[in-house]
């Protein structure tokens, strides 16, 4: 799966995502909209990483699909 693919789908991937990170709220989701750059800021945000290991866990995430 791509990332175009992930935002065309954003609805029905949020739960995944969810799932992924329990620290995420819906209004994370909603502010994300399925763009990549904004989930990786909020995946930082909660979780106190650095950009490169947000994108590593979501190249993860993605692999996975």
């Amino acid at each position: 799966m791509n990332w175009d693919q992930v935002e065309g789908q954003w609805k029905q991937l949020s739960g995944s995502v969810k799932t992924e990170w329990g620290k995420l709220t819906d209004d994370d989701l909603t502010v994300a909209e399925g763009n990549r750059d904004k989930l990786a800021g909020k995946i930082q945000e909660r979780y106190g990483v650095e950009k490169e290991e947000a994108d590593r866990q979501i190249d993860a995430w993605l692999a996975k699909r």
